[in-house]
């Protein structure tokens, strides 16, 4: 029994996680639900009209609902099997040797969707039920099918730091394995969870570093949203010093062709596990790195308000810009439409060749929207397929006595409210994040061309 007991592995210390994250101060949690009431204000009143008048679900397949407003920031584990997702869950929120530890081992273990999130009591909720659920953010989930319900799960833990952020635990990658055998659109759902995640995991192992078909369509689908992903080279202490620097040239190597961007992104050496590092690594190299990663959680957790509001207000510039464009396009019909004309062709000639019409280029002359914001003219050929121009009305068209006009109350959404209530946020910040006082944002800009 003795020489058992000396075989098992020694426990790692997580006073540092506890520090990092928080977890035992007992300061009161910032009151935002007066700031959430006035989002979901800003977003049912101003932004929520233009988006059902002109059909925006239908080209983004992304509709806002109350339960992703008010939701706890995600944070979303990807990379292939066996790389140590599951195990960096179970470490970060204690959960070994519990009943409820997520499962591990060096098979591809985890074959669902697992949503880690806060309850009273550890229990586990079937997908079919979180669907259900709309005071969930989950419900948008029920379009992938009764097969992907299946294999979605949720686990509510008592834990404090569950309390500011939900954990999204994903099948691993397996490149041998065509998407059409998981029987549910795998690509489709993780594109879901990417879209609604603030931050973005890549877990990668040093004797995985192939990459693979399915690995290079999960990079594609990263397109965009470069600042929320993390890499992270996990079990880095089974590796001697020289070993691990060539590993970590070759993940570099392999990810290069994948992310196209000037400034690549972080990468944290480290190995996640509550077991103790090996004794003949670099400790003190893999705690600095798994503390830089914590305060980047905190980080995270702590502006979730400030990304809420940016999330909302990006979203009501797509809506405002797609809106912009419906309304060209059926001035423009209006416009070629005569007596003797046969409407169906006047649009598809209007819709196969949108430059002919000037229609995206007026968008650019006579409003504030810039080209790089300018969706796919593809797109409106699938769109407008499917919704006939007849269907909407002209913007100017869209005013009442007592609402007011679509347009105008989206663009002072934009212009306005979102800015004043991600300020109203700042006033409480501390002193070390710039602020008017410092940058002089609220000043009225000079004219350098003036005479004095």
């Amino acid at each position: 029994e003795e020489v058992e007991d000396a075989s098992e592995p020694t426990k790692r210390d997580r006073s540092h996680l506890e520090n990092t994250l928080k977890l035992n101060e007992e300061k009161p949690a910032d009151d935002v639900s007066g700031v959430l009431q006035r989002l979901r204000k800003i977003y049912h009143s101003s932004i929520k009209p233009l988006e059902h008048s002109y059909r925006y679900n239908e080209l983004r397949q992304h509709e806002i609902t109350d339960g992703e407003i008010t939701s706890k920031p995600m944070v979303l584990f990807l990379g292939p099997w066996s790389v140590g997702k599951s195990s960096m869950i179970n470490y970060l929120l204690g959960l070994d040797n519990t009943p409820y530890q997520l499962y591990t081992g060096a098979e591809p273990t985890t074959s669902e969707f697992t949503v880690i999130m806060h309850g009273p009591k550890l229990k586990t909720i079937e997908g079919i039920v979180m669907a259900a659920d709309s005071a969930r953010s989950f419900s948008p989930l029920e379009k992938f099918g009764q097969n992907f319900l299946e294999k979605l799960i949720g686990i509510e833990v008592p834990h404090k730091l569950l309390e500011r952020v939900t954990f999204v635990d994903t099948p691993g990658i397996i490149e041998n394995r065509k998407q059409q055998e998981r029987g549910y659109p795998f690509n489709d759902v993780c594109q879901w969870f990417i879209d609604r995640a603030d931050l973005i995991f890549v877990v990668f192992d040093p004797t995985k570093l192939d990459v693979g078909l399915e690995l290079e369509m999960l990079f594609r689908q990263l397109k965009g949203r470069e600042s929320q992903i993390r890499i992270i080279l996990n079990k880095a202490d089974s590796l001697a010093t020289q070993e691990l620097m060539r590993v970590y040239g070759a993940l570099f190597w392999s990810l290069a062709p994948l992310i196209n961007v000037t400034e690549p992104p972080r990468v944290y050496v480290s190995s996640f596990w509550p077991h103790d590092y090996h004794p003949e690594t670099h400790r003190d190299l893999f705690l600095k790195e798994e503390i830089s990663l914590l305060e980047d959680l905190n980080q995270v957790i702590e502006n979730r308000m400030e990304n809420k509001i940016a999330f909302i207000r990006q979203h009501a510039i797509r809506v405002r810009i797609h809106a912009l464009l419906v309304d060209r396009y059926l001035q423009t019909y209006k416009d070629k439409m005569t007596f003797f004309s046969d409407g169906e062709l006047v649009f598809r000639d209007i819709v196969e060749d949108p430059d002919r019409y000037f229609i995206f280029k007026s968008i650019l002359a006579k409003t504030n929207v810039s080209k790089f914001d300018l969706p796919n003219r593809e797109a409106y050929k699938d769109f407008f397929g499917i919704n006939p121009i007849t269907s909407f009305k002209l913007l100017s068209q869209q005013c009442s006595y007592m609402g007011g006009c679509f347009l105008e109350k989206i663009e002072k959404a934009i212009t306005r409210e979102l800015p004043d209530l991600l300020g109203s946020i700042g006033l409480g910040k501390k002193p070390n994040v710039l602020s008017c006082d410092v940058t002089g944002c609220g000043e009225t800009p000079k004219n350098r061309y003036r005479k004095p």
